[in-house]
């Protein structure tokens, strides 16, 4: 019974620890799709953490900590479009400049407004998200494995968590199975084509844009106000850059980047489980050496598993219109 507890529990905290991985992804792979390179990812899931975080506590709503978040992305996202898509400058450039200014500025002002060292004060029950038990759940639990999973596994996790993998199949559906998706997909691939069809380019990537704000909001909120009860410096810590990795992994796919985001989540949840444990024979292996588990197996997974990927071809090159 505890090897199995142990079992659903790490299962549990992977489908946690997965989800802002998730919604990166997700914004990634509409702004990807399109065409727009974004790896400000990071600073964007980091400045929507602090904004739902500081929102909630003014306000006393995780809600309205959610919508200003949101807002907030979103204008991240314009400001990268207006650097590389309106003004034609370079998309990297844009991304790096986004995340060092979201470093920075998140730390500063919560120094200015708290008088803390990059952190806000922690939220009551009012202004964050718990978790949510579903129905039946403890009437199933004494069930083997079934009642296991829907009790311990799928039930307690917040309502990001149930979001996240109920967004996957609806971008699935919106990429492929819609004429957006398929003018989306066509502007990633060759904007030349598009732009002579009578579609505008430009538009059609700020509404990607847009679309990669609004999710990366819903990841960032998930840090501050229901993982965690506050904002804390760089608590980001990489998932950006994770989550375009698993982008990569999953050839700009929804179902793939899906796996891919689980997977490191688990490596995730496995490596918190680990710290402290002594093995047979190697001992007690340092904290610094398991905490890398997950970025190490990025690099892996990239080198020598994911074979060529292809991104779309006019990823990065901004368009230029034919006179």
């Amino acid at each position: 019974m505890e090897f199995l507890s142990d079992i659903s529990s790490l299962f549990s905290a992977t489908l946690r620890i997965s989800t802002p991985l998730i919604f990166a992804a997700m914004a990634g792979l509409f702004a990807e799709r399109s065409g727009v390179i974004d790896f400000s990812l990071e600073g964007k899931m980091l400045a929507a953490a602090f904004v739902a975080a500081c929102s909630a506590y003014f306000f006393g709503s995780p809600w309205m900590g959610l919508l200003l978040a949101i807002v907030c992305c979103v204008l991240l996202s314009l400001l990268h479009g207006f650097a590389s898509v309106t003004h034609k400058g370079d998309q990297v450039v844009s991304c790096v400049a986004i995340n060092i200014l979201m470093i920075g500025l998140t730390t500063a002002l919560a120094a200015a407004w708290f008088g803390e060292d990059g952190l806000t004060p922690i939220l009551n029950e009012e202004q964050r998200f718990f978790e949510i038990d579903l129905p039946f759940a403890d009437f199933l639990r004494p069930v083997p494995i079934i009642g296991t999973i829907y009790s311990d596994i799928i039930s307690g996790q917040y309502i990001f968590v149930y979001i996240a993998f109920a967004l996957v199949p609806l971008v699935y559906w919106v990429i492929f199975k819609t004429s957006f998706g398929l003018r989306l997909r066509a502007v990633g691939e060759n904007p030349g084509a598009v732009d002579t069809a009578g579609i505008d380019v430009n538009l059609l990537r700020y509404k990607a844009l847009m679309i990669n704000g609004v999710l990366i909001a819903f990841a960032g909120t998930y840090l501050s106000t229901a993982l965690n009860a506050n904002f804390i410096r760089e608590m980001s810590a990489g998932r950006g850059y994770l989550a375009l990795a698993a982008l990569i992994f999953g050839k700009w796919h929804p179902k793939t980047a899906l796996f891919a985001c689980l997977l490191f989540g688990f490596t995730d949840a496995l490596q918190i489980r680990l710290q402290g444990v002594e093995l047979p024979i190697i001992g007690t292996i340092p904290v610094q050496f398991i905490q890398v588990i997950p970025y190490v197996l990025t690099v892996v997974i990239l080198a020598g598993f994911v074979g060529r990927a292809y991104a779309p071809s006019a990823i990065g090159q901004p368009y230029i219109k034919e006179r």
